[in-house]
């Protein structure tokens, strides 16, 4: 017993330590350009890039006990802490080839990046200038991509021991990055609420923006929501939407005993209820699953879920105001991918109208939930076999660092004048 205790208390202070830190916030109004075509997403993409690759850099000099003392951990993983870094890297290079492509029309933050070594040189040059049209943002937007980079790094070096979605335990998991340059699919979490509740508004909204996302269901919130009202009534919610999973209460499924069950009940339960809605997809609560959950997964034709855009408003520590720009920004940084918030809060409800009417004009588009997962099931049959379970994070190859743009970029100048 004693030693059950024991365990308990040092995974709950696992738990505790990835929580702690700053969340990354930025007011966007300090970015002089309103974001209404896509030339302009493009400069603000290439803004947060060059700052965000700034940051990894200098984080990237720090010693091993100066990282974890900027963490607040007393012990870090640096073997996934310099993978991730790595992964970084190929991901920001990927998103500066596609980022740049709109140079011509406007060079703003144009600089000639041909290969990840050039990325870093230009993260190291980085500056901009104390005259320039973009001065006002400089310094919030070092800040925020900081802090942001403290929160990734944090979950890396707690990697594998508590999971997260900052890294896949074998290449069945999904993370939104799969998607196209500009893509993104919306993903609400934890409900259905009550009656007339959150769910009800953000399915309502969505319909009327004639667009769709994924609502990840609690099989307990799903079956109170079908008691309190009917089967029918929940179809009816849940029109031209998709309902992926997240099991029957939300917590860890990775440290607990009959986390099996709760996602075989949830999933029978939502496949019966909601056939023509349901999507094979479970998203982990927290981002906690087993290391040795792919066969499991497998045999029930479902995929983990992740993802890559992270709002952060079910902390209770941002404004939905906050939370709102802070996801911009992230889209701005990643290009692509499924943002998460929690129909459970409040907060989606400001949030979401305000991403619409910031990006109706840059040239991005709202993945069909529809398509996704089944997109991407059609890709994986024509593939070779996957990689068996390791408990390790994925091995995957970082992009092709020597691809050559297909518009040249400007020499090194002065960067957002």
């Amino acid at each position: 017993m004693r030693m059950l205790l024991l365990i308990g208390a040092c995974l709950l202070g696992l738990n505790a330590q990835a929580a702690t830190g700053d969340i990354a916030t930025i007011d966007r109004s300090v970015w002089p350009e309103v974001l209404e075509s896509p030339q302009l997403f493009d400069v603000a993409s290439r803004a947060e890039i060059l700052s965000f690759a700034h940051q990894l850099l200098e984080s990237e000099n720090l010693s091993d006990v100066q990282l974890a003392d900027r963490l607040g951990l007393r012990q870090l993983n640096m073997a996934t802490v310099n993978l991730i870094r790595t992964r970084l890297w190929a991901r920001l290079f990927d998103n500066w080839q596609a980022a740049e492509r709109s140079c011509e029309a406007d060079a703003s933050f144009c600089v000639l990046v041909d290969d990840v070594p050039m990325l870093r040189q230009r993260a190291a040059e980085y500056k901009v200038a104390e005259d320039s049209f973009y001065a006002r943002w400089a310094a919030h937007g070092d800040a925020f991509n900081q802090r942001y980079l403290n929160e990734l790094l944090r979950m890396a070096a707690l990697f594998p021991q508590t999971s997260s979605e900052v890294e896949r335990f074998n290449s069945d998991e999904l993370s939104g990055d799969e998607m196209p340059d500009r893509t993104f699919l919306l993903n609400f979490e934890s409900g259905p609420t009550v009656a007339d509740g959150a769910t009800d508004w953000l399915a309502d909204f969505m319909r009327q923006q004639k667009i769709n996302a994924t609502f990840f269901v609690l099989g307990k919130n799903l079956q109170a929501r079908i008691d309190s009202t009917s089967p029918q009534a929940l179809q009816t919610l849940y029109r031209k939407q998709c309902v992926g999973i997240q099991g029957w209460e939300y917590r860890s499924h990775a440290h607990w005993n009959d986390w099996q069950d709760s996602i075989e009940r949830t999933a029978a339960l939502t496949q019966q209820m909601l056939p023509d809605n349901f999507v094979p997809l479970f998203r982990p609560p927290y981002g906690h699953r087993r290391a040795d959950s792919a066969q499991f997964f497998r045999d029930q034709q479902l995929r983990v879920s992740l993802w890559n855009i992270d709002s952060q408003d079910g902390t209770g520590r941002i404004s939905a105001e906050q939370t709102a720009h802070r996801v911009l920004t992230l889209m701005l940084l990643w290009r692509r991918g499924n943002i998460v918030f929690h129909d459970t809060t409040d907060k989606a409800q400001q949030a979401v109208p305000w991403l619409m009417a910031n990006t109706a004009q840059s040239g991005i588009s709202w993945e069909d939930c529809h398509i996704y997962p089944q997109q991407l099931s059609d890709e994986t049959d024509q593939d070779a076999p996957e990689d068996e379970d390791s408990g390790e994070p994925a091995d995957e190859q970082p992009a092709d660092q020597t691809q050559q743009s297909t518009d040249q970029a400007q020499t090194p100048g002065n960067q957002g004048e």
